[in-house]
């Protein structure tokens, strides 16, 4: 079993953390992150660190460690951010950023434009990267997982938008 959930959270310089509750609230440089734990998780805050404590149920042993991986998440979303990278592998696969929307060339007979979500900053230093970065992991996560779909990497000869770490099995053609 175990026993991270009972470790408290280091509350770095720069950041704000505030309990209303079962509400807990986190302001950094990035940005600003609410949250709602869940029933049977309690907060306390001393100085500089968060701990988490479970009532007495059988649900709340197993949501404290949850929680806590989600305010440390949060906590390190405001002060350092997370980022995600994806690249266009294939001939004529371009990426674009134009204001609020991402424009893909992936081969179709049609450009795909993506609609870039508040709290979420898309950067194409190159015309096959994109650069993913955001405060919320979650969404973060998210918006790269739905550009990801447009054009998924196919097995044969792997075009298509993969992560930056993403290593793609190349399956072996049909024999004659």
């Amino acid at each position: 079993m175990s026993r991270i959930a009972f470790k408290p959270v280091a509350i770095p310089g720069g950041v704000e953390v505030s309990l209303a509750g079962q509400s807990v609230s986190v302001k950094g440089k990035v940005g600003q992150l609410n949250m709602n734990l869940h029933d049977s998780v309690t907060v306390t805050q001393n100085e500089n660190e968060l701990i988490f404590n479970a009532r007495d149920e059988k649900t709340a042993v197993a949501m404290i460690g949850t929680m806590r991986a989600l305010v440390q998440n949060m906590i390190k979303g405001v002060s350092e951010g997370f980022e995600k990278k994806l690249k266009l592998i294939g001939v004529g696969y371009r990426a674009a950023v134009q204001g609020k929307k991402v424009n893909l060339s992936l081969g179709f007979s049609h450009p795909v434009e993506y609609e870039i979500p508040d709290g979420i900053t898309v950067e194409a230093p190159s015309q096959t990267d994109l650069v993913i970065k955001g405060a919320d992991k979650q969404k973060v996560g998210q918006v790269a997982a739905e550009i990801r779909f447009f054009r998924p990497p196919e097995p044969y000869k792997g075009k298509g938008i993969r992560y930056d770490d993403e290593h793609v099995k190349l399956k072996e053609a049909k024999k004659k």
